[in-house]
């Protein structure tokens, strides 16, 4: 299709279709979100019809518009499409338009959608007389059963649109209708995606990142809010807070056996995260944990170091693999800031042969040697807020 002739995107909504009472709440959301995507571009308007959506735009902003409202979550499908008059002789001209940039010889077939009963011509034979055009002005073959392109009328009340692209959307639900989650975002692959998929179960996601300067220096920082940002184009701005976790970290290393480490680094991360979440009014906390993958993610592991949190530990990707995880790193745009160097503060003094079965009794032995709760109050009061 040639965009030039594209006036609007019609958007189709994902699961909002199952929802009862809160149906209007989450298509309100929907339609909020889609305008906040394209607000700074001049000409372009959202307009919200019988749970439709149509971004009208000038024609040379067509592309720009679909590449944003594909960050949209709650989002079946859509389609750049050519309004036009309400009238048969309209809605065949603008299929011929769209019909020529058809490769030669391959098939078509004409679907109509006639809302609006008022229209004095039935569907089928609107999609007779609109195929019948197109034969004579292209020459190209009609295909009912499986044709390679479908030229879509609609015929509604409020407008009559032409289209012949369907474009998958992310799907899920619009951001905010779940609630608001503090994502523990790291610079690695996995949390990145987490955050990503809670986002798309309609949760507002702001991040929790622990420091250990000098150990992960600055540009790991940075990163680590790059991959903030990068994220933040899927539901808006997005807050960072940033926790400065060196010395308590170190008190922690010092406090147990040294194969409880990590687990001992996680629950302090757990406890803090807990405190920030309230703080940021979230009821759930993220992780890109997944199971088996390394030493403090055996279903052991996982149990002792959720008993610090004070909240929900949602972890998306548990049961992912590992290549699928990348897959959808590399479709979101993460992938590539992921893979840049970086030092992650759980892989600071780590032991040759980390525990893979704690007891949660060996580990609060070891944080009974620290005051704990003043400590992770201390690291919640100290964290740096970075909005992106």
């Amino acid at each position: 299709m040639s965009s030039a002739t594209c006036d609007t995107v019609v958007l189709r909504v994902a699961e909002i279709f199952l929802k009862g009472r809160n149906r209007r709440t989450f298509f309100a959301a929907f339609v909020r979100r889609a305008r906040d995507l394209v607000a700074d571009l001049d000409g372009v308007s959202v307009h919200a019809a019988h749970m439709r959506v149509y971004v009208d735009h000038p024609p040379d902003l067509g592309p720009r518009c679909v590449a944003r409202l594909s960050r949209l979550f709650g989002l079946q499908s859509m389609s750049p499409a050519v309004r036009c008059e309400r009238s048969i002789d309209a809605i065949r001209a603008t299929a011929v338009a769209l019909a020529r940039a058809i490769p030669p010889g391959e098939t078509f077939k004409i679907e109509t959608k006639r809302s609006d009963k008022k229209f004095p011509i039935r569907s089928q034979a609107v999609s007779r007389e609109v195929g019948a055009a197109v034969v004579e002005a292209t020459g190209l073959p009609v295909d009912v059963r499986s044709p390679r392109h479908v030229i879509h009328v609609e015929i509604g009340v409020d407008r009559t649109i032409v289209f012949r692209d369907v474009i998958p959307g992310p799907g899920g639900l619009p951001v905010g209708v779940s609630g608001r989650v503090g994502l523990l975002l790291s610079g690695g692959i996995d949390s990145p995606v987490a955050g990503w998929y809670a986002m798309r179960r309609g949760c507002s996601v702001f991040a929790i990142y622990f420091h250990s300067f000098p150990y992960t220096g600055d540009k790991t920082k940075d990163k680590v809010v790059d991959l903030a940002r990068s994220l933040a184009r899927w539901q808006g701005r997005m807050a960072v807070r940033v926790v400065h976790f060196t010395d308590v970290q170190k008190a922690l290393r010092d406090a147990g056996p040294a194969e409880l480490a990590v687990l001992l680094y996680r629950r302090m991360m757990m406890r803090v995260a807990s405190l920030l979440a309230a703080r940021e009014g979230a009821d759930a906390l993220v992780t890109g944990e997944n199971l088996g993958q390394v030493a403090s993610q055996t279903l052991r592991n996982l149990a002792v170091i959720e008993d610090a949190a004070s909240l929900p530990i949602l972890r998306p990707l548990l049961t992912f693999d590992k290549l699928e995880i990348i897959e959808r790193a590399r479709a979101i745009g993460t992938y590539e800031l992921s893979i840049l160097p970086y030092d992650d503060c759980c892989s600071l003094f780590v032991p040759k042969h980390p525990a893979t079965r704690a007891r949660l009794e060996d580990l609060r032995a070891a944080e009974s040697r620290l005051d704990i709760d003043a400590a992770a109050a201390e690291l919640a009061d100290g964290a740096e807020r970075i909005d992106v």
